[in-house]
């Protein structure tokens, strides 16, 4: 199975990919990503996909978040839309696709995880865009609120970490994401392995049965 990774950063949701049987992966970024542990392509991941989109079996595409996040809003940033272009894009490609973001952006249908569904000691919710859709997550969100930590402040007294910002404790911010090669200012953009294995393995299974 080929997966296409685009806007791909450091690599957390290709390995999940790979956890979940694609063995082919090729990254594409606008920046170089000396630490993506499987093919990179240094290049603008709209171009790379409208040559090359046809030649795999998936698309994920986790475009710039900048637009829809909390910070953007509180400071009256603006900052270019590039959900909907890279929607398009993946349409015309016509093969399967999984657009990640952030909560609050404009995804259809979305699915919405968190690191608790997995086990994870790590607070982070992330949309996923998925098409074929995938409805259902494997379970609810279990953390309890009143441990949540401050953004990059630390870890909560119920071992909960919040990997964003400037995080105090990257070891233990790299144990509760699931990603051992990732250096700090890598990690707080990065999504958990455990979210892709789990649409990866929900994406094999769906194009397994469209093609028998």
């Amino acid at each position: 199975m080929r997966m296409l990774d685009l806007f791909c950063g450091a690599g957390g949701a290709a390995k999940g990919y790979y956890d979940a049987g694609f063995d082919d992966i090729v990254g594409v970024d606008i920046e170089q990503q000396r630490r993506y542990p499987y093919t990179f392509v240094l290049g603008d991941a709209l171009e790379y996909v409208a040559r090359y989109g046809h030649l795999f079996d998936v698309i994920h595409a986790s475009p710039p978040c900048q637009k829809y996040s909390v910070m953007s809003r509180v400071n009256n940033n603006h900052y270019p839309d590039m959900i909907g272009i890279t929607r398009c894009a993946l349409l015309v490609s016509g093969k399967p696709y999984v657009i990640e973001n952030v909560p609050g952006s404009p995804l259809i249908n979305p699915l919405t995880l968190c690191g608790t569904m997995f086990d994870l000691k790590v607070i982070r919710h992330r949309l996923f865009e998925c098409n074929p859709p995938i409805w259902f997550a494997p379970a609810t969100c279990n953390h309890d609120t009143g441990g949540i930590p401050r953004a990059g402040y630390g870890v909560s007294t119920k071992g909960f970490i919040s990997v964003s910002g400037h995080i105090r404790n990257t070891d233990y911010a790299r144990t509760a994401m699931g990603i051992d090669w990732m250096t700090r200012s890598e990690l707080v953009q990065a999504i958990p392995p455990a979210y892709t294995r789990f649409i990866g393995e929900q994406m094999i299974s769906v194009i397994g049965r469209e093609n028998d």
